[in-house]
């Protein structure tokens, strides 16, 4: 039962915002631009950071649906994302985006573990100074986001499959709730 009077059927974040359309509006803006404008990274490379960072913050919400929306992106299925999450080292990624979930990785953790070892071996791989910037960014707002919507203890759906069902939806129309 969520901490505060949240309107029922609006699941994670979603609950929260809807009783601040004044902070969702700057908060959805920012999800736009991070997960879905241009970049060099893919919005499959981008959810997948996301959700990598949501598991480790433990944010169930987050994790299945980010992990849900970079399943549709990329095309793989729920084994590969539970592969990634067990240990993305061994993973069919790319040495690029391994380097930069390490970098993500450290992030979750706080902002002064990320090492310039780790942002070497980024660059080494073949990330740019902006993706090695958007996965900090990205890691650093999920951050944030999960401690939102845990921190309130919104309605969270259990089923894969209502996060699946939803990633082709969200993956058309994005992030914009207001």
């Amino acid at each position: 039962m969520p901490h505060i009077d949240i309107p029922p059927g609006l699941p994670g974040i979603r609950g929260p915002l809807s009783l601040r359309p004044d902070v969702a509006k700057p908060l959805s803006g920012l999800m736009e631009v991070l997960m879905r404008d241009e970049n060099a990274l893919s919005r499959g490379e981008r959810e997948l950071i996301a959700g990598y960072v949501s598991y480790l913050n433990n944010c169930l919400f987050c994790e299945l649906a980010h992990g849900a929306v970079a399943q549709h992106y990329l095309q793989c299925d729920l084994d590969f994302i539970n592969k990634v999450k067990a240990n993305f080292t061994t993973a069919d990624l790319s040495d690029k985006l391994k380097a930069l979930l390490a970098v993500a990785a450290s992030v979750q953790k706080g902002g002064a573990h990320v090492t310039a070892e780790q942002v070497g071996m980024a660059r080494q791989a073949g990330a740019t100074d902006v993706e090695i910037h958007d996965t900090v960014l990205i890691s650093a707002a999920f951050c944030m986001f999960n401690r939102y919507t845990d921190g309130l203890d919104t309605w969270t759906p259990t089923d894969i499959n209502f996060y699946l069902g939803r990633a082709p939806d969200v993956a058309r129309k994005g992030y914009t709730i207001v």
